[in-house]
């Protein structure tokens, strides 16, 4: 039992690790360090107390003066050091998204928003939600399922979450999920989110999209922009505005969620719907993948570029260039852009921090559009799919963002 207890406390010390440390170029071991790191980093409230019970349970069942125990007792020590670390970093990203929203907003951001949905808002954090993490469902919040919006089956489904109370000319909020453009599904991601913005009076849309392999880029963002179309023609009939939609999304939703944002009404991804207006009206992409050529090699050491263009593209840059810079946010870059929101992690292990600098840089170079940028310290990839400290704080700051971008929008309406 001493030998069982040495492992699986050592384990607790290199989980604590990955959370602490960037994981870069680490190969076929980067699908094992972002999960070990993520559920590391975003349960740390949990794993304080699972340190704190382990302590417990060598000093009351073991013998400390056994070198094992003994071992055990002083990594379990460290780590604890390092969960109180990354517990401190989650309530420092507090202040890190308020210093992008006070950077990237006018000075009078918080006063443009009508007072009845300011006192809505909060920079307050309970933890009433992130000690329960997978609890995501507010009070007052209805959700309808399954709803087709295209012809490709399940792929084209998408589901509705509305305030119980009635309400119309709401503003939408639409949700790409993410998922390396492979797997993923409208349930799994952004539920904090979904949830915390339909309690505040928005109309929110979580869509699936066809995915590959069997799909082929541009499949899923013709798929985005004809759920928008969807949405832009049928909302109303659930309270929504028609005029006003944003879009979010995380990873590969990121991507979409910007692609969609810089290239509205691009025809060519609006076959048999070219007409539509498919333009947004704000974008809050999450962690996600901006330039699909990696021109400046800032993914030298990872299999990204590989996986995009056997799985996604199914060509390469030298074959088929057009195709390439058109899947690549970085290559839309113009002052014809909607307000954005941009949140990376600095820890990310899957899309590095530095291709969400170079998007914001190239962007902030040229568009005259409100650009929030913010770098949490210390998050991982998919940081918000659970409720942590990190999240609430998140959550507030999407809330402020999003109301303004409303509230502007409805100022500059003729």
């Amino acid at each position: 039992m001493v030998t069982v207890y040495w492992v699986f406390t050592s384990l607790m010390g290199i989980a604590t690790l990955t959370a602490l440390i960037p994981g870069r170029a680490l190969g076929w071991w980067v699908p094992l360090w972002f999960l070990v790191s993520t559920a590391t980093n975003e349960l740390a409230v949990w794993g304080l107390v699972m340190h704190l019970l382990m302590f417990a349970i060598g000093v009351t069942f073991f013998d400390p003066s056994d070198p094992f125990v003994r071992s055990a007792l002083c990594v379990l020590m460290l780590s604890c050091l390092g969960t109180l670390i990354l517990l401190r970093r989650h309530f420092e990203s507090g202040r890190q998204l308020e210093r992008a929203l006070k950077v990237g907003l006018p000075a009078n951001f918080e006063e443009m928003i009508p007072l009845d949905r300011r006192r809505l808002l909060s920079r307050q954090i309970t933890a009433k939600d992130w000690l329960h993490p997978v609890s995501f469902a507010r009070p007052g919040v209805r959700r309808e399922r399954n709803i087709a919006y295209g012809e490709a089956g399940k792929r084209n489904l998408l589901d509705i979450f509305t305030p119980v109370r009635p309400g119309s000319d709401r503003p939408v909020l639409l949700q790409i999920h993410g998922g390396a453009w492979l797997v993923g599904k409208k349930e799994e991601q952004a539920l904090p989110l979904m949830h915390q913005m339909a309690s505040l009076g928005w109309v929110v849309v979580a869509i699936n999209y066809r995915l590959s392999p069997r799909a082929t880029f541009p499949d899923h963002i013709i798929d985005v922009k004809k759920a928008i179309a969807w949405v832009r023609q049928n909302i109303h009939k659930w309270g929504g505005n028609p005029d006003f939609i944003s879009v979010t999304g995380g990873s590969a939703g990121g991507h979409l969620t910007a692609l969609t944002a810089m290239s509205g009404n691009y025809a060519p991804w609006q076959p048999g719907f070219e007409t539509a207006d498919t333009r947004v009206q704000a974008a809050m992409p999450l962690y996600g993948v901006y330039d699909f050529c990696n021109r400046v090699g800032i993914r030298q050491g990872t299999r990204i570029d590989d996986y995009i263009m056997k799985k996604v593209m199914k060509s390469t840059p030298e074959d088929d260039p057009e195709a390439f810079d058109l899947a690549s946010p970085v290559c839309w870059v113009d002052g014809e852009v909607p307000p954005l929101f941009l949140i990376h992690g600095s820890h990310d292990t899957l899309v590095w921090v530095e291709e969400a600098r170079r998007f914001v840089a190239e962007l902030s170079a040229v568009s005259s559009t409100s650009l929030v940028y913010a770098e949490l310290y210390g998050a991982q990839h998919a940081f918000e799919t659970v409720h942590s400290p990190r999240t609430s704080h998140y959550l507030n700051a999407a809330a402020w963002w999003l109301e303004w971008t409303y509230a502007d929008w409805c100022a500059k309406r003729p």
